[in-house]
């Protein structure tokens, strides 16, 4: 199935893929990744202080032209769906889609600084935790010194759910050479594991066959338990989410 691309809603400084690749929500089933893209375990990397600083890969999953995706948390052959979700309502799992398709930027807190500004829309936060580095970025995005900005663009680039967003002027500071990837994430400094980030403009169709504002940085629930979906709100840390795959990085994995 062709993606729709005169029905998408794309974020000012997101750039939808190129390569026909998006996801569609199934009703009360899983997610059905369209097109062929690179799937891959992406660990959360800490510093000494507890503090996330870095993605580290880990195992890459093969995805095929169409591929079913688990969303609600209780296939034994995750990241694939194996039909877990036909009992999802006697294990206590809602797959309802609750998300509204107002764009982000119509609920999100804008910080103003000297040099940048900062939109915050909390309800995306997937609990990844990048922007507590430093002074935290709400606190740098109002310091005037390069250090700083570095580092806020930085922490917001790495969070996966696209809540926090630096802006230069009226021009969101975003990384528009991302390849379009599916991340498992796994939360290592946690103890669990984490949403499905999609990187690099991938779009996320609802059930009801309309399209979901396009992001380059989106989170997907995967634990089957928020109450935002399909989008993660950070459920999964709280109630300690395992996906029983492999929690190993790849030591030769690509680090950012």
């Amino acid at each position: 199935m062709e993606l729709e691309k005169d029905q998408l809603d794309v974020q000012l400084g997101t750039e939808t893929n190129t390569k026909n690749i998006y996801i569609e929500v199934t009703a009360d089933g899983p997610y059905l990744l369209h097109g062929q893209t690179r799937m891959v375990q992406q660990f959360i990397l800490a510093n000494p202080n507890g503090i996330s600083i870095a993605y580290k890969d880990g195992a890459t999953f093969k995805a095929e032209n169409e591929t079913y995706l688990c969303r609600c948390g209780l296939s034994k052959n995750k990241p694939y769906c194996d039909n877990s979700h036909l009992k999802a309502k006697q294990n206590g799992v809602d797959l309802t889609e609750t998300a509204t398709f107002n764009p982000e930027f119509a609920t999100a807190e804008i910080i103003e600084g000297p040099v940048v500004s900062l939109s915050d829309d909390e309800k995306l936060c997937a609990y990844a935790r990048f922007c507590d580095n430093g002074r935290r970025i709400w606190n740098e995005v109002q310091e005037s010194d390069q250090e700083s900005v570095e580092l806020s663009v930085g922490m917001a680039h790495h969070c996966p759910s696209g809540r926090l967003i630096v802006w230069d002027g009226g021009t969101p500071i975003e990384d528009k050479d991302i390849e379009p990837t599916i991340g498992l994430i796994e939360d290592m400094p946690n103890n669990c594991s984490g949403p499905i980030a999609l990187w690099g403009g991938i779009p996320v169709k609802s059930s009801n066959g309309k399209y979901y504002e396009v992001r380059n940085r989106q989170t997907l629930c995967r634990c089957g338990q928020s109450t935002n979906k399909p989008f993660c709100d950070g459920t999964h840390a709280s109630m300690k989410f395992q996906d029983g795959l492999d929690k190993a990085p790849d030591q030769n994995g690509k680090t950012f």
